[in-house]
């Protein structure tokens, strides 16, 4: 937000103005920058803060088979949550130690592109190995970086957050095919992952049907995910001191499972049954991922997946 504010601010009411000016031309000439790869730095990925965040809750990550640097992978992840904490400590930074558990292994986690038209703020999230989830920056990703690159992306996106709660294991996944198609364009691997203790780390509220809170809430959710792709949640946690309220996620333990690499042929123009069937695949390696994981990390036998 800051950068939003600022910029234009100093551009039209203060004598910093150059300071905009400068901040937006190198924005234009470097516009492609972040659908190729971006600038990572490992210095920001092993910041000590991410250590701090990490014991927080605390997060934990936890590999079932390895990852041959030979292949690109698309690692998807369930569920969204309110907010992924799962993905961003695990993927985004180096805490939980991702380059010791999958050597010769570059993660890049897809988040909107929108993020990265604000200037300043893109260069902290490119540091981080942050890419847009367009089709076009996957694509350079996994075709023109060689082997070895693997592509995080919670496909449940802004729809599945509205579904998370605590106790709920819900995934938003029957209509979200785009990412098996950019893994049979480019030959990648598809990867499921899951992140017991995601959605219990806030409590969402969902007024009642017929109620002026709910007409409220629903509005409001829906302008803004039009204007910004994003659903706004309304949830609360812990305040600074235990027991309290706030909006702070509640200490509870993030363990992200990855499971097994599903092999995916390269197909140039893959048809609707080819698309059908290997997102049919994908669905039993992640059901399967849940049912082996669930009780170890929190879950009732009973517990089911609900796949929507």
């Amino acid at each position: 937000a800051i950068p939003i504010i600022l910029i234009p601010y100093f551009l039209v009411f203060t004598k910093f103005w150059m300071v905009s000016v400068l901040a937006l031309a190198w924005l234009a000439y470097d516009w492609n920058t972040h659908n190729q790869g971006g600038r990572r730095s490992a210095w920001v990925r092993n910041w000590t803060i991410w250590k701090y965040f990490r014991n927080y809750f605390p997060v934990k990550l936890v590999k079932t088979h390895d990852l041959s640097p030979r292949h690109n992978y698309i690692i998807v992840n369930h569920p969204h949550g309110v907010l992924p904490y799962g993905v961003f400590i695990n993927f985004a930074t180096e805490t939980t130690g991702f380059a010791r558990i999958f050597p010769a292994i570059t993660p890049y986690v897809a988040t909107l592109e929108g993020i990265f038209w604000i200037p300043l703020v893109r260069e902290y999230v490119m540091s981080m190995g942050v890419c847009p989830v367009s089709e076009l920056a996957l694509k350079y990703l996994l075709t023109q970086k060689g082997s070895g690159n693997a592509v995080v992306i919670s496909v449940g996106g802004a729809t599945e957050a509205l579904l998370c709660h605590p106790g709920a294991s819900t995934v938003f996944l029957k209509q979200r095919k785009g990412f098996v198609k950019v893994a049979l364009k480019t030959g990648a691997y598809l990867v499921p992952s899951y992140s017991f203790g995601q959605n219990e780390v806030h409590n969402q509220e969902t007024f009642p049907e017929g109620t002026w809170k709910r007409f409220f809430q629903k509005t409001f959710q829906n302008t803004f995910k039009k204007i910004l792709g994003l659903n706004f949640c309304t949830f609360h946690g812990r305040g600074l001191t235990r027991g309290s309220w706030g909006f702070l996620p509640f200490n509870h333990p993030i363990t992200t499972v990855v499971g097994e690499p599903l092999p995916i042929p390269r197909i140039k123009k893959p048809d609707k049954e080819t698309v059908d069937k290997y997102h049919a695949l994908y669905i039993n390696a992640l059901q399967k991922l849940f049912d082996e994981h669930k009780v170890q990390y929190g879950l009732s036998e009973t517990q089911e997946l609900t796949i929507v």
